[in-house]
């Protein structure tokens, strides 16, 4: 949620980068400004009744001292009058700044002004590829009819059990998950990230404190006796470690890794290019969190962006990394690279993680504040990437790696699979 002091202060400069994302701001800013001016309006109407209220008090007390009753009773019958309009006024300021908070959480993350105008996914920007395409053998599979071939993944199974979009791993596909999974959180610890394992299961203000309420509930999978959601990504438990705290200077920058299971509805999803393992219900991934200081964050971008392409070289798979556009950014965001690894059946590029820096929009939502040297609290910034989500991963290992013989596994992960061929 955008910081409402922020509006106050640069109202031009959130339109201005809310048009970055294609949206005209100005209605629901200017209306929010209104609402805030007469909400303390209001409030600074109360402060005036409430000194006249403690006011009266004093005189009634001062009368009745003196033996003036008469004079004390119509005091207390001004009393009456001033109690009653603080109480209406009360509800209506409590009114206007309900109006306000609920405009505010309208409004998506302003875009850095670094981002790109655009409205979709073509207005993204190509940064920087490595590595080059595979050369394949003739008749090359896709990776779902190489996971029928080999006996690795069964997606019928997975529909017998629970329906489209969750498969079962088998045999070498299932130890490749778990060694993809090992690999990752042992490459999180050694760049100095605490592993955490957190619940998979969180609560409304969790949704909302990383901005998946009231934003995207229509995308996860809810429990109504119980009141919680299955987590889309473990950047929700893992973010919430933090809310309703207050840090200390020293302490930041707070880095933490979970793999989780995650869970999307993902509806309206059909076609060729969700098939195999392009899009599922339920997947793997390893998440990276940092809290940092503001002045630092988007350094910590380009770090953690670093990082997760240096998991990909590792694993030898050819990408391209691409600064999101204001359109195709997720609603926290104000900057985002995506990385694309190359789907050598498919003969196309395929999303393996999104690494994003949300300013203060998700630690305002969150209340996460950290004491700076002087002793002032500030608004923490907050940051999260996939390092890495497993299904296009292994979507990618699976096409890229085929040979006439079978599938070749990456040399780093060998010490974690036990076989270096999948046949």
């Amino acid at each position: 949620m955008i910081q409402l002091s922020f509006i106050r202060q640069y109202s031009e400069e959130v339109i201005q980068r809310l048009a970055l994302r294609g949206i005209d701001a100005n209605p629901t800013v200017s209306q929010i400004l209104e609402t805030d001016k007469q909400a303390r309006n209001g409030r600074s109407e109360m402060e005036s009744l409430q000194a006249k209220g403690n006011q009266l008090a004093k005189e009634i007390g001062e009368l009745m001292k003196s033996g003036n009753k008469e004079a004390a009773e119509q005091r207390k019958s001004e009393t009456a009058g001033v109690k009653e309009n603080l109480k209406s006024l009360e509800e209506k300021v409590a009114s206007l700044e309900s109006a306000v908070r609920d405009l505010l959480l309208t409004l998506p993350n302003a875009p850095h002004e670094t981002v790109p105008s655009g409205k979709s996914a073509d207005d993204n920007e190509t940064i920087h590829t490595w590595g080059q395409k595979p050369e394949l053998p003739e008749n090359a599979l896709p990776h779902w009819e190489l996971a029928t071939k080999y006996d690795i993944i069964d997606f019928e199974l997975g529909v017998k059990i629970a329906g489209a979009g969750f498969p079962v791993y088998k045999g070498k596909g299932a130890i490749l998950q778990r060694a993809l999974i090992q690999f990752f959180l042992n490459e999180a610890n050694k760049a100095g990230y605490t592993e955490v394992q957190p619940p998979i299961v969180v609560n409304a203000d969790s949704g909302f404190g990383t901005g998946q309420l009231p934003d995207k509930e229509g995308q996860m999978y809810y429990m109504p006796v119980d009141d919680l959601y299955l987590i889309p990504t473990a950047e929700v438990p893992i973010t919430n470690m933090y809310r309703d705290v207050i840090l200390d200077e020293t302490a930041l920058p707070l880095k933490n890794a979970g793999y989780t299971p995650c869970f999307r509805r993902e509806a309206g999803s059909y076609g060729a290019h969700v098939r195999g393992l392009n899009r599922l219900h339920q997947f793997d991934k390893v998440e990276i969190v940092q809290i940092v200081k503001p002045d630092s964050s988007y350094q910590v971008l380009e770090d953690m962006s670093a990082y997760v392409q240096g998991l990909l070289q590792k694993l030898g798979l050819h990408y391209r990394v691409l600064l999101l556009c204001g359109g195709d950014m997720g609603f926290a965001s104000a900057k985002t690279y995506d990385m694309e690894v190359w789907s050598g059946a498919q003969n196309r590029w395929l999303e393996c993680s999104s690494v994003s820096n949300f300013e203060t929009f998700q630690t305002n939502r969150l209340k996460c504040r950290y004491r700076n040297a002087a002793g002032k609290t500030e608004l923490a910034h907050s940051l999260n990437g996939s390092a890495l989500a497993l299904p296009r991963i292994v979507a990618a290992l699976l096409e890229n790696n085929q040979t006439a013989d079978g599938i070749r596994v990456p040399e780093v992960l060998v010490p974690y699979t036990g076989f270096d061929f999948i046949a």
